[in-house]
């Protein structure tokens, strides 16, 4: 490769409901391997703490470990999670998420998180003791119940009897007992990912916010909000404590809360966590452009979503950033503001979003070409760096 030739990296998240982050950073780099043949192109496919975190880090060379969990409605499904050294990432969307519930079929009232806790206690039997959860995708409102009874927590009636599985039954929760939390739990630590900032309750809160998107009505609806916020009283009943007030704590239908009550989680962007992890400032210290994307770029993008981190990791580094999503519903004004400086649609190629979701991958690799024949129009100006 000659001193001129560039250097990209393909960092976009999932197209949620056609492809995964792998598949649409792939689809990019064969168009522009096509229009630029002299590129080195490199594959890092990103995550914000929902579907596709746990690829992220495999891609980025972590360790794979699979295994068989309850999913959502308590049918096994398979899973995996990632790890280096003691170090292990978990995605809830793997073995809780909506894409696990047995033909499709949402159970509001009922879907727990006890497969998060069996995949967090094989991680700890295993040895990881610095655990980072991406909490998106879930298709649960248990307020983290299921995980804490994987984990080795009773939680009671009042005549002491265990409850069962899902978000409903924490009407009837009214005792605790601790003593039986897996005892790696002691020294470990544990943050979440997510990319919401919801607390527990409330009209921004876990049930009102995400709930419908997982098959709640009115009446499921009601059930749910007085079992969150029986179980917000349980498990915080000092004045002191304000759990179900932080930020993410109704991420994951709660999952974030209870994480956090029992397991003094706490929480941070999820974006921000991955590209931490990956160490993504040193990947992209000598690149000449950055290329992001999601399935909808719009004004929830801009509140902290995958795009949005890898722009300002890339804007540090001083390497501009091309965004490429399915649909764009911001303005030339706000994508200039945001820092984009170049931006691709692909609706501008297909209107029709049902075909353009099904070809999204021959649709992404015409993209990439144009990103290509672009890049090869334009000189190599690689910004001067610190250290460089």
């Amino acid at each position: 490769m000659s001193r001129d030739s560039r250097r990209v990296v393909v960092a976009p998240d999932k197209f949620k409901g056609s492809l995964s982050a792998a598949q649409v950073a792939a689809a990019l780099a064969r168009g522009i391997g096509r229009a630029a043949p002299d590129t080195e192109i490199r594959q890092l496919p990103v995550a914000d703490g929902g579907e596709g975190t746990v690829e992220a880090f495999l891609a980025a060379g972590w360790r794979r470990v699979a295994l068989c969990a309850p999913g959502p409605t308590g049918v096994p499904v398979d899973t995996a999670y990632a790890v280096s050294g003691r170090a292990a990432v978990i995605e809830l969307a793997d073995v809780d998420g909506l894409a696990k519930l047995p033909e499709g079929r949402p159970d509001p009232l009922r879907a727990g998180t006890e497969g998060l806790g069996v995949v967090i206690s094989h991680a700890l039997d295993h040895g990881a003791r610095d655990l980072v959860v991406g909490l998106g995708g879930s298709a649960t409102t248990d307020g983290g119940a299921g995980m804490l009874r994987a984990l080795g927590l009773r939680v009671l009636d009042a005549g002491g009897t265990e409850l069962p599985r899902g978000g409903a039954a924490l009407v009837d929760a009214r005792s605790i007992d601790r003593s039986g939390l897996h005892p790696a739990l002691a020294d470990a630590r544990i943050t979440l990912a997510s990319d919401v900032d919801n607390p527990l309750l409330g009209p921004a809160g876990a049930v009102q916010t995400y709930s419908p998107q997982k098959g709640a009505g009115p009446r499921e609806l009601a059930v749910l909000t007085t079992a969150l916020e029986n179980w917000a009283a349980l498990l915080q009943p000092g004045p002191s404590a304000f759990y179900a007030d932080l930020p993410g704590a109704g991420a994951a239908g709660g999952a974030g809360f209870g994480a956090m009550a029992v397991l003094a989680a706490t929480a941070r962007p999820g974006i921000d966590l991955v590209l931490e992890l990956i160490d993504f400032p040193a990947r992209i210290a000598d690149v000449d452009l950055v290329i992001t994307g999601e399935g909808s770029l719009d004004a929830q993008s801009l509140r902290g979503k995958a795009p949005l981190g890898v722009r300002s990791a890339a804007a540090a580094a001083g390497v501009p950033v091309a965004v490429v999503a399915g649909r764009i519903l911001l303005g030339d004004d706000e994508l200039r503001a945001a820092g984009f400086g170049a931006a691709y649609a692909l609706s501008d190629l297909e209107a029709d979003t049902v075909r353009s979701m099904t070809n999204a991958a021959d649709l992404l690799e015409s993209v990439g070409e144009r990103i290509g024949v672009a890049m090869t129009s334009a000189p190599v100006e690689r910004p001067s760096r610190s250290g460089r």
